[in-house]
């Protein structure tokens, strides 16, 4: 483990949460009213994948350090923490609403109940602070099984 102190920024990762939960939850409920509105979970899925593998393309890190964080509408909250473990269930996250998009055509209910999952995930880390992504990538971790990488690239804030 290296010793350099590193920071996420946690104002960021709450911003991403509400990102989250706000998109699931107007395609949920629009789609009672407008079943098209569904393309926003595989939209959602590829925003997530996108910004676990290029963290510079993540939408809604974007908005909060474009427009945001300059205006002074939400404050940074430097963390010292890892971002390994958060990028991890950001991409655990758009895996299963990738798996969601799957299953929106023939099983809508399916389909609804993995984006909705993702949904209360996320609201449960963004009103209490528990990441059960990161807590599956801390035991896969301690297996073995995933390694922080330390490139630049994931040493800076999330």
């Amino acid at each position: 483990m290296s010793s350099v102190v590193r920071y996420v920024d946690h104002s960021a990762l709450k911003v991403n949460q509400t990102g989250i939960v706000a998109t699931v939850l107007v395609a949920f409920v629009g789609s009672a009213v407008w079943r098209p509105i569904l393309v926003l979970i595989p939209l959602l899925a590829i925003v997530l994948l996108l910004g676990t593998f290029a963290p510079g393309l993540a939408l809604f890190k974007q908005v909060y350090l474009q427009v945001l964080k300059p205006r002074g509408i939400v404050k940074p909250q430097p963390v010292e923490d890892r971002p390994e473990p958060h990028n991890f269930a950001q991409g655990l996250g758009g895996v299963f609403l990738a798996v969601a998009s799957v299953f929106l055509i023939p099983l809508p209910v399916v389909g609804l109940a993995l984006a909705l999952l993702v949904a209360v995930l996320a609201f449960v880390n963004l009103a209490f602070g528990y990441c059960l992504g990161c807590q599956i990538f801390f035991q896969l971790e301690k297996r073995g099984l995933v390694r922080a990488t330390r490139s630049s690239e994931t040493s800076g804030t999330f």
